[in-house]
């Protein structure tokens, strides 16, 4: 058992809830209150168990013997996917008045940033729940079945991906166009083209994502966001923050949003989650 540190306030109904509603079956489930997921790194393979303890403000982890090898890089990707590193009270008085109705929030993560990407591409014009059963197929027609708990799988890994065949893929329920995305993708974080650690210049590497096959902007910034948990980032063409800001294009919605640096990735969770939100 391993045990990571939060700081309060921490709304673990919400991050739970927002988990939960994009959990991809066969790789990870919820139950009370205890998140549980495959997990492979560097040939090494397991569950990883997650339970938030109120009373101690900690997070209580379990893993399989298959990673303790790696013990040390699954309890980062596990502080990495619950954003447990947060400062809150830095947060909030940077965003003032805007953070004052949900202080607890925090940025989802992921464990795996090409696991993440995957899921982005899958996300694009569906709702998230069928984000969510589109990646289930992914992963159960390509991951690997964990020996240990057969009923779990592992997520495909970038080899496993790339030499799928887009026809193939297109019949899981996906546009060609988009598996021929999801290849690419695969590729591209085999060769290294695809940052899988959070880069330097997270603005550079957005436009370079760009220029993927079917990734646009909205899908770069929402990968930043979760798989690079970029602290930075805001989406002013995304639908829910047009209708935020009624009236304003979104270049004026991004030099509004200057004002929340360098917080902006909170901030715009805050706006998402907020239906009162009016711009000042």
């Amino acid at each position: 058992m391993f045990i990571l540190p939060w700081q309060a306030p921490y709304d673990w109904a919400w991050m739970f809830d927002f988990l939960a509603g994009r959990t991809v079956e066969g790789v990870e489930r919820f139950d009370f209150q205890t998140y549980t997921r495959s997990f492979s790194l560097d040939g090494h393979h397991g569950l990883m168990r997650a339970t938030p303890d109120l009373s101690t403000q900690t997070l209580v982890v379990t893993l399989s013997d298959g990673l303790l090898p790696v013990k040390e890089r699954c309890l980062q990707r596990l502080e990495q996917l619950f954003d447990l590193r947060c400062e809150p009270q830095q947060v909030s008085a940077a965003l003032g008045e805007l953070a004052a109705a949900r202080p607890g929030l925090r940025l989802p993560g992921c464990v795996d940033a090409f696991e993440q990407g995957v899921r982005a591409i899958l996300g694009q014009l569906v709702s998230v729940a069928m984000a969510a059963r589109l990646t289930s197929r992914v992963a159960k027609a390509y991951g690997t079945p964990l020996e240990e708990a057969p009923e779990f799988i592992c997520f495909p890994t970038p080899q496993q991906l790339v030499v799928a065949d887009p026809l193939a893929l297109k019949a899981l329920g996906m546009p060609l166009k988009r598996a021929e995305s999801l290849i690419h993708l695969a590729q591209a974080a085999i060769s290294g083209e695809l940052p899988l650690l959070p880069p330097r210049d997270v603005e550079a590497a957005m436009k370079t994502l760009q220029t993927f096959p079917g990734i646009g902007r909205w899908t770069a910034n929402y990968y930043a966001l979760r798989g690079w948990q970029a602290k930075d980032v805001f989406l002013p063409d995304d639908y829910l923050i047009k209708q935020r800001f009624p009236g304003m294009t979104p270049a004026q919605i991004r030099r509004y949003a200057e004002r929340w640096q360098p917080w902006r990735s909170y901030a715009l969770l805050h706006i998402w989650y907020s239906d009162g939100f009016q711009p000042g």
